[in-house]
């Protein structure tokens, strides 16, 4: 897993690298899930981590949509 960036670094990227990174963690989440299941996963709080990054990363395209209008 990648390292957490906080909320004010996102910032500071275009909205288009934004959702491409959303689509990246989304796609990172459901394999952390999967592994876990299968119990392949070494840290079960890494799930819980990338839930709240990709929660930070929505909550900033958010952001950015609304004062863009």
């Amino acid at each position: 897993m990648a390292k957490k960036k906080k909320a004010h670094d996102l910032r500071d990227l275009s909205l288009e690298d934004l959702v491409s990174l959303e689509r990246e963690r989304a796609e990172e989440l459901m394999n952390l899930k999967l592994r876990l299941r299968l119990r392949q996963v070494d840290n079960p709080l890494s799930v819980r981590n990338a839930r709240r990054e990709l929660a930070t990363i929505k909550t900033v395209i958010t952001q950015k949509r609304k004062s863009a209008n």
